[in-house]
């Protein structure tokens, strides 16, 4: 045989020239033929060459006819236990059909391995390996119709080794991730079968399946921007999540983040499926919140909470909202990612968002009460990172909108009554935001709040038992008068808002005293210190803030009182018409008189005549009751009432015949004539006489001003000149 292959070789590679074909030769070669069609029918065996050329047939019915013969093969083989024989039909699919090139050899192999596993029942978990593989394999395949007869046999072969196919799991779960997003409608008709059929076996083996193995498998899928590859992670989590033997709460922080990303998705049935996974694993928490990592989401969700998508950014704050009253005093320590998450939308005005910002502010109330909790409140506070927090609510006091500083400068205000001790190295930073930012802010109401801080800085910082600092004071006014200095628009506008509003919250005798004694020192811009003491002036006799004050100046007999009159009115003496007023409201009459008379030697200007008007007008209000009534007073000998009366027809006498001449006018023809009593008026009977306070040195003091003010406006017209 050896020498009769080995002579027939060389016979058809080198053919003598010189003999003819005998009957050895033919005989040899018939025989070659033989063998050679033995062990072609041999490489296919047990399958037979007629299965062999239908199940490579371009026909389906043909390759359907030969995948049954093959299923009534390893039928028999099965009855006969002989294993072996199916491994090798197995084998000869797999090697020389599904792995062949040609799309027909594919479809018929796959069909005969689905065939197999038909036959094999319960016996595929022997061989399931084998199977499995190839058929994954022609998931991928460039041709639709063979990713289509794949998806069709490994449904069946699932189908019938169900349980046996979970250590494929994770292969099994990329292919059909693949195929939800496959450009074939059919195949993905037929990936929606084999999916509620792998849930199933799934389901049915939940306390053996490997959650561990999966999870990664999600994680990496579930950032996908296709809808279709979306829904089918929703629904893999939202089954393994209804399963009661399965926890997806312990997992859930590693697929949060891409839970909160699929509610952006654009189909509406997509964004539904989400919201009532993200619903049902909320409710499991709020059940149990011991088996959640609220820690580790919390990180996740302020994230989330910053997203430009409204849905997005309302369920995240919604998550927060519970969280924070499901951890208590343990979510402050994520207090400056929540603040940073929830106060730019406090600014919200849409109703698209609405709702957005109720949430917001549900979260913010929550956190407050936290702070301020009695019994918990240490064990609370213990949780805060004070530096953190500050260092965020610093940042939206700048460049945020109106309802944002307003919620960040009451946190500030809050954190300092509850503990100011903690809060006192923040001052130093928060100054400079509170005076330049926020008090020249658009609104009132910004303006407003920050002065209840300012307020609630300088007290904590200066009580001392029953009195204050005031050198705290000092530095706070001084920067604000520098502030005013600075802008004089801000004063005009400003001014009076805020000085009214430190006196409610402040000592308003120390305002004003540290007022005086700092524009006392003012010798360079005394415009500035002219118009500070006009807008304090106006403030002091129009405001009820202020009648304690008033009440208090009413009486210099008082040595306190004359303390603060010499303080005011030497800072005072920057205004003339201002330092008369105060001289009425003290009730220095004879002072007053003495102060009209040198008027005459005074530069009578727009803005003289234009506060003098005031002056008459506030002559007419409640305020000065007591001095129209000293009018007819016949206390002091008359004294008192005679002085006054001069000095209100001085005043007169300086006016233009307006409305506020006949105004005067009106009233002095309701006084007695002292003009026709003899000028006699006893220098002892005077309310001045009754004070330690010395005139004489206050009247050189209110010249030495006002002359300081005339060189200055004199300096002015000559630098105008040129």
């Amino acid at each position: 045989m050896l020498c009769v292959a080995s002579g027939g070789r060389e016979g058809i590679n080198k053919p003598p020239h010189n003999r003819t074909s005998t009957a050895a030769d033919k005989s040899c070669s018939i025989s070659h033929f033989l063998e050679a069609e033995d062990k072609m029918e041999n490489a296919f065996a047990p399958i037979s060459e007629a299965c062999v050329k239908a199940l490579s047939d371009k026909t389906y019915d043909k390759r359907k006819v030969a995948a049954l013969e093959i299923e009534k093969m390893v039928t028999d083989f099965k009855m006969k236990k002989n294993m072996t024989q199916i491994k090798r039909i197995i084998d000869v699919l797999s090697r020389d059909f599904v792995r062949s090139n040609d799309a027909n050899k594919k479809k018929g192999g796959l069909i005969a391995l689905a065939a197999t596993s038909i036959a094999l029942g319960k016996d595929t978990e022997k061989f399931i390996e084998d199977i499995v593989n190839p058929i994954m394999n022609c998931l991928i395949d460039n041709d639709n119709r063979v990713r289509f007869f794949a998806s069709e046999s490994l449904y069946n072969v699932v189908k019938v080794a169900r349980g046996a196919v979970l250590p494929f799991f994770p292969s099994v779960f990329n292919a059909l991730s693949r195929l939800v997003t496959d450009p074939d409608q059919t195949i993905k008709n037929g990936s929606e079968i084999l999916d509620r059929l792998l849930k199933d076996i799934v389901i049915e083996s939940s306390q053996t399946f490997d959650l561990d193995a999966f999870i990664p498998l999600v994680r990496e899928r579930i950032m996908v921007k296709s809808s279709f590859a979306r829904q089918f992670i929703i629904s893999w989590i939202s089954v393994l999540n209804a399963v009661p033997e399965i926890n997806m709460v312990v997992f859930l922080p590693e697929i949060l983040h891409g839970l909160f990303q699929i509610l952006e998705d654009p189909l509406p049935e997509i964004q539904r499926m989400c919201e009532s996974l993200l619903a049902q694993f909320l409710k499991i928490i709020k059940q149990d919140p011991s088996a959640a990592d609220i820690p580790t989401m919390t990180n996740v969700l302020i994230v989330q909470a910053q997203s430009s998508n409204p849905l997005i950014q309302f369920y995240a704050i919604t998550w927060i909202k519970e969280f924070v009253q499901l951890s208590g005093g343990e979510i402050l320590c994520f207090a400056s990612g929540i603040f940073t998450a929830i106060l730019p939308c406090l600014a919200f005005e849409s109703d698209a968002k609405k709702n957005i910002k109720d949430c917001a502010n549900a979260v913010n109330l929550h956190l407050l009460e936290l702070i301020s909790s009695g019994e918990d409140k240490q064990k609370n506070l213990s949780y805060l990172d004070l530096n953190s927090v500050m260092e965020v609510l610093r940042q939206y006091l700048v460049h945020s909108p109106v309802p944002t500083k307003i919620a960040v400068l009451k946190w500030v205000h809050h954190l300092f009554t509850e503990v100011h001790d903690e809060m006192s190295e923040h001052a130093n930073k928060l100054f400079p935001v509170l005076l330049r930012d926020c008090l020249s802010d658009s609104s009132d109401e910004v303006v407003l709040q920050a002065i209840v801080v300012l307020a609630e800085i300088v007290n904590s910082a200066t009580v001392k038992g029953n009195d204050f600092d005031q050198t705290q004071y000092r530095q706070f006014l001084v920067e604000l008068l520098n502030l005013f200095s600075e802008n004089n628009t801000f004063l005009e506008k400003r001014g009076t808002l805020i000085i009214r509003q430190l006196c409610r919250l402040l000592n308003a005798e120390y305002i004003y005293r540290t007022f005086a004694e700092i524009l006392l020192e003012e010798r360079i811009n005394l415009k500035i210190a002219s118009t500070m003491v006009r807008t304090l002036n106006m403030i002091l006799l129009t405001t009820s803030d202020l009648f304690d004050l008033r009440n208090m100046l009413h009486d210099i007999r008082n040595e306190k009182s004359a303390s603060l009159f010499e303080c005011l009115y030497k800072c005072w003496a920057h205004c003339p018409v201002s330092t008369l007023s105060l001289c009425l409201l003290a009730q220095c009459y004879q002072h007053v008189s003495e102060i009209v008379t040198l008027f005459a030697d005074i530069e009578i200007t727009v803005d003289f005549l234009v506060e003098i008007d005031k002056m008459v007008q506030l002559i007419e209000s409640p305020i000065f009751a007591s001095l129209r009534l000293a009018l007819i007073s016949h206390s002091n000998d008359n004294a008192d009432a005679q002085h006054l009366s001069r000095a209100l027809y001085g005043i007169l006498m300086l006016l233009p015949q307006t409305e506020a001449f006949h105004l005067l006018n009106n009233r002095l023809k309701c006084v007695p004539n002292y003009w026709s009593q003899p000028n006699k008026i006893s220098s002892k009977s005077t309310n001045e006489s009754q004070c330690n306070i010395k005139f004489d040195e206050l009247f050189t003091y209110f010249k030495y001003v006002q002359d300081l003010h005339h060189q200055k406006r004199v300096e002015k017209r000559k630098k105008n000149q040129f």
